[in-house]
C-alpha cells in the first residue's frame, strides 16, 4: 500500500501549529543542533499545568526541537532538546533518550504530539516542584526541630505506681483544706481503753440503758484511737474481768449452801 509521507507530515504541521499556537515555530537547521538540511520545528514547552497564570515567570523552559525524516511516520523523526532556561544537561540527555525510545514504540502514526505530551508530563514531575522548594526546604527545617520526647516508658507498673502517688498527693490537698476540727479530736471526747471496756461492762449489767439516738451520737462524739489500747491497760483490762468473774462465782457458791 502506498503512503504519502509528505502529506501526512503536511497535516501534522497544520495540526501542531493549530494546537500549540505561539509554542510552535520553525526554525533554521542551522541552529536546530540536527543533521539534516530540512525544516526543523521547535515546540517551547514550560512545566505548567494549563490552567496555570502564564503571566508569571517560569523558571524552567524547554525547547523540543524535531525534523521530518523522508518515510516518517514509518521512521523515527529527528529529535533533540535543549534548554531555554533553568534545565539541567544531565536532564537533557535523559529526555532525550526518553523521547527516542516513546518513538520507536509509536511507528507508523503521527506522534509529534504524543511526545510533547510526554517531555511536559516529565517537565513537570522533574522541575514543577522548583517553585514550591522554599516550602519544602521549610517543611524539613520543621522535622529537624521537633524534639522527640524523652523520658521513662510508660508501663502498667508504672502507671500504678504514678496513680498511687498522685491519690495521695490528692488527699494530702485535701486534707489543707478541711477544717482543723474535723481532722482533730478534743481529749475530754476519748475514752481510755479502760473507761471503753468498763462502759460495756455496766451497760450489760443493765446500769445504764441508752436509746438509740443517743448512741449515735456518742459514736459521732467518740474517737477511738489505737494509741488508746496500750499493753499495760489491755492487761489491766483482763485482770478486773477476771477478778469481777471470780467474785460472781464465790456469791453463786454462798447462795447454793
Amino acid at each position: 500500500m502506498f503512503t504519502d509521507h509528505v502529506q501526512e507530515q503536511e497535516d501534522e504541521i497544520e495540526a501542531l501549529e493549530a494546537i500549540l499556537m505561539d509554542e510552535f515555530k520553525e526554525i533554521h537547521s542551522g541552529e536546530s543542533g540536527l543533521n539534516t538540511s530540512k525544516r526543523c520545528f521547535q515546540i517551547t514547552l514550560t512545566p505548567q499545568d494549563d490552567d496555570a497564570d502564564q503571566s508569571t515567570t517560569t523558571p524552567v523552559l524547554l525547547g523540543l526541537i524535531f525534523s521530518h525524516t523522508e518515510k516518517y511516520p514509518d521512521e523515527p523523526p529527528l529529535l533533540n532538546v535543549k534548554s531555554i532556561r533553568g534545565v539541567h544537561t544531565s536532564d537533557l540527555k535523559i529526555l532525550k533518550e526518553k523521547l527516542e525510545q516513546e518513538a520507536s514504540e509509536n511507528l507508523g502514526m503521527a506522534m509529534i504530539y504524543t511526545l510533547v505530551t510526554s517531555a511536559k508530563e516529565w517537565l513537570s514531575e522533574r522541575y514543577g516542584q522548583d517553585a514550591d522548594a522554599d516550602n519544602v526546604e521549610e517543611e524539613e527545617s520543621i522535622k529537624d526541630e521537633v524534639i522527640v520526647p524523652h523520658g521513662e516508658p510508660v508501663t502498667v507498673d508504672t502507671f500504678l505506681a504514678w496513680r498511687e502517688r498522685f491519690e495521695a498527693e490528692l488527699a494530702l490537698e485535701r486534707a489543707k483544706l478541711m477544717p482543723e476540727s474535723a481532722l482533730t479530736v478534743t481529749k475530754e471526747k476519748r475514752l481510755s481503753g479502760r473507761q471503753w471496756f468498763e462502759s460495756g461492762r455496766a451497760t450489760l449489767k443493765g446500769a445504764t440503758h441508752v436509746n438509740e439516738e443517743s448512741e449515735e451520737e456518742d459514736e459521732e462524739d467518740i474517737d477511738f484511737d489505737d494509741d488508746d489500747f496500750e499493753d499495760d491497760e489491755e492487761e489491766d483490762m483482763l485482770e478486773h474481768y477476771l477478778a469481777e468473774k471470780s467474785d460472781s462465782s464465790t456469791h453463786s457458791s454462798k447462795r447454793a449452801a
